[in-house]
């Protein structure tokens, strides 16, 4: 019963480190492909490239999202991350909350 107890919680960390850094992989993607189109200042909104829609696609904006602080909202416009996603076909849903952004409705 303790093997498959240690078995256990192996196999449980080695999930916890795999999803922690296919996170931390998207961040770095994002901020390498997207960065450009998504920091400060909020205009003008540049049309994403593609290598930049292909992270959105695949990205776990859930895992991202969680991780945004004060200080990154310091250096990317939400409202430009709300543009690229919505250029990218994957848009935040209405009342989306990433970070402290709330992400309003796609009507203006």
């Amino acid at each position: 019963m303790a093997n498959l107890m240690c078995v256990c919680f192996v196999l449980l960390s080695i999930i916890v480190v795999v999803s922690g850094d296919a996170c931390e992989g998207d961040r770095q993607d994002m901020i390498r492909e997207c960065g450009q189109y998504q920091k400060w200042p909020a205009e003008p909104k540049l049309d994403p490239s593609n290598a930049c829609c292909a992270v959105w696609q695949k990205a776990d904006i859930p895992c991202l999202c969680a991780r945004v602080t004060k200080d990154i909202e310091k250096r990317w416009c939400m409202d430009k991350v709300a543009y690229v996603a919505n250029f990218c076909k994957k848009p935040f849903t209405h009342g989306y909350k990433c970070g402290s952004y709330t992400f309003p409705s796609l009507v203006q």
